[in-house]
């Protein structure tokens, strides 16, 4: 049987998928019906735990020096300060968010698959699939009207929010359109604002937000009032001007316009993320409102969430039951985003006078409190995901709670088997799982289990409690942790993989 997954769709979630099965020894073919990749900022931000899950595949830097840093956001209501996070406050070898246009994303992705033998076949349309049970037989139409019907075990629709695969699935994509019309801007930007930091103004007749992209070029976004029945012509230049002047900081000034749209906020999402031997992933699975930027970044963490355990079945080192886990837990945390997104934009559209005054007043007052801080950069950063509630994730009594099953597996220095010194996520990066032992001897792996989880130690480690075992998933997220006089629920839970 032909094991290779087809990734439909080439924008930052399905090239990632893409990497990440490459990467752990998969077969992929990806396609796209665009010509060419977007030359469009679109998502602007790639949040720290996006790049803790790229340094596992070995490629954050290379991101890294292609993008800006941003160190924190502040919250300007009418004209002074009530909010400023810094994202210094992040616990994570990547305290920053980077600000990186999604056309370099895009490139710097295909540079990254070119590098590793996958090309990313353009002007190449799924037209229809159906799936068997066994395999998984696509329809494709080439740039010159040929043909093809290719065989999959598996097909990833990373094809966006107008997804082909989810239309011919006839899935529900359940949820709402915010009746408001909103201003996009990317233009060059004279005055205080500052270029490390993202900035948003809430005012009595909307909200003004200014990312960041490098050197003094912003994305300025603003609601402008109720969206009409025909979509606007792009907004010109003086429009932006005018949105600067009433809404943002004094003297600000734009020109050198990048790109100018009009857009709506879709909050939206299917209920189940597999269907048989079919797999939806990035807005093709949700999307979100723009508020927090994290809609690109929950897309790309499908992506790492399902080729681990994709790259296992096909292996054989897994049963395919592994890969119903994938829909139970990227659903529950797209529900989570898609409700953290919605609730921020809701707050700043506030139109009542009394409610604007008590929104700023908790701001100002309760912004400034470190644990309140605290909890929104690990909201912001998407540190605070977890699959605690995961069928994979087992919490036994008597165990460490910090991290928790199912909670996110900081990096840390590790001595691997060999007495090497190495990372949990250089571990991490092919594949296996790692029982990493804290404070304790390591156990031994048995042959059975060596092509699937390695060990590692470490006397200790700020993130970890003393005296446990932990058995961490590809993805960098804990399966569960044991007492150190006791690895035997390890074992058993690796061989229930198999």
């Amino acid at each position: 049987m032909n094991q290779q997954v087809l990734v439909a769709g080439a924008g930052p979630v399905g090239m990632t998928l893409a990497l990440a099965l490459r990467r752990q020894g998969a077969l992929v073919r990806i396609i796209d019906k665009a010509g060419a990749r977007t030359d469009k900022s679109k998502a602007l931000v790639i949040w720290p735990r996006t790049l803790e899950l790229l340094d596992i595949l070995g490629c954050a830097q290379v991101f890294i020096e292609a993008g800006v840093r941003a160190s924190g956001a502040r919250i300007l209501g009418e004209g002074r300060e009530l909010v400023h996070v810094h994202f210094s406050r992040a616990r994570s070898t990547y305290p920053f968010a980077l600000m990186i246009p999604q056309s370099e994303t895009e490139r710097l992705l295909e540079q990254l698959l070119a590098a590793d033998g996958v090309q990313v076949e353009r002007q190449v349309e799924l037209l229809s699939f159906t799936d068997d049970g066994q395999r998984v037989t696509a329809q494709l139409r080439h740039a010159d009207g040929s043909l093809e019907t290719a065989a999959a075990a598996w097909l990833a629709a990373c094809d966006g929010a107008h997804s082909t695969v989810r239309h011919a699935l006839n899935l529900p994509f359940e949820g709402d359109t915010l009746e408001s019309d909103w201003v996009l801007a990317d233009v060059q930007i004279d005055g205080e604002l500052p270029n490390d930091e993202l900035t948003i103004c809430w005012m009595p007749e909307g909200v003004l937000a200014c990312f960041p992209i490098g050197e003094r070029r912003f994305r300025v976004i603003a609601d402008v009032g109720p969206a009409p029945e025909v979509t606007p012509p792009p907004p010109t230049l003086a429009q932006v001007q005018a949105l600067l002047d009433r809404r943002g900081p004094q003297g600000l000034r734009a020109h050198d316009a990048v790109w100018l749209n009009h857009f709506r906020i879709n909050e939206r999402k299917v209920r189940d993320y597999r269907h048989g031997r079919v797999f939806l992933a990035g807005d093709a699975a949700h999307v979100h409102s723009p508020a927090g930027g994290q809609g690109m970044n929950t897309g790309m963490q499908d992506a790492f969430n399902l080729a681990w355990k994709l790259a296992l079945v096909q292996r054989g080192q897994a049963a395919p039951g592994l890969l119903d886990s994938y829909s139970i837990e990227r659903s529950a945390t797209g529900i989570q985003v898609l409700r953290n997104a919605g609730n921020m934009t809701r707050v700043a559209l506030l139109h009542n006078p009394l409610l604007r005054e008590l929104r700023d007043l908790a701001a100002s007052t309760l912004g400034r409190l470190p644990a309140i801080q605290q909890r929104m950069v690990d909201q912001l950063t998407e540190l605070d995901l977890h699959y605690a509630h995961s069928p994979l994730s087992m919490s036994l009594h008597g165990t460490s709670v910090q991290p928790a099953a199912g909670a996110r597996a900081p990096d840390v220095a590790l001595c691997a088997a060999d007495g090497s010194a190495t990372r949990l996520h250089a571990l991490l990066r092919g594949g296996k799982f790692v029982v990493l032992s804290v404070g304790v001897a390591p156990p031994g792996i048995t042959p059975a289990l060596k092509s699937l989880a390695c060990a590692a130690s470490t006397d200790a480690a700020e993130d970890y409690e003393g005296g446990h075992h932990y058995l961490v998933r590809p993805d960098g997220y804990l399966a569960l942790g044991t007492r150190g006089d006791d690895a035997s629920p390890i074992v058993d839970w690796l061989q229930r993989l198999l």
